[in-house]
């Protein structure tokens, strides 16, 4: 076996490479300058626009909850508005969003409430065009 200088066996960030004296000499290795990221990150913008536009209804919506005779007050409103949320995060379009014992269906996308149908209407209720529902 022969004591002979193979380059190809020094790790990196030794210097000289001229043979086995120089072996075991550490340099700082070079970095070229990296600059970290500039401005706020991706989770703080997306905190910061979460959730920042309420749920509206259409005009639909308001003539169903107004003839079903079902209340939405602020309880009602954070949960929906959460809910929305949720489905957001998921990538939902579409969904019903059920908060106690009514369920709204909501374009994800417009954070708009398309109607409304409350426990007394639901039986024999088919829900189509949505991609998802969500328990407020």
């Amino acid at each position: 076996m022969s004591n002979a200088f193979n380059p190809a066996l020094v790790p990196p960030g030794v210097s000289g490479v001229g043979g086995p004296a120089s072996v075991g000499v550490r340099t700082q290795p070079v970095r070229p300058s990296v600059q970290g990221p500039q401005g706020p990150s991706f989770s703080d913008v997306f905190k910061d626009t979460a959730g920042t536009t309420p749920v509206s209804f259409s005009k639909h919506a308001l003539q169903r909850l107004e003839r079903r005779n079902l209340t939405v007050d602020n309880a009602v409103m954070q949960r929906l508005n959460d809910g929305v949320d949720r489905a957001a995060g998921k990538g939902a379009r579409d969904a019903v969003v059920l908060v106690d014992e009514t369920a709204f269906v909501v374009s994800v996308t417009n954070r708009t409430v398309v109607t409304a149908v409350g426990k007394d209407q639901m039986k024999d209720h088919v829900f189509t065009n949505i991609d998802s529902a969500v328990i407020a």
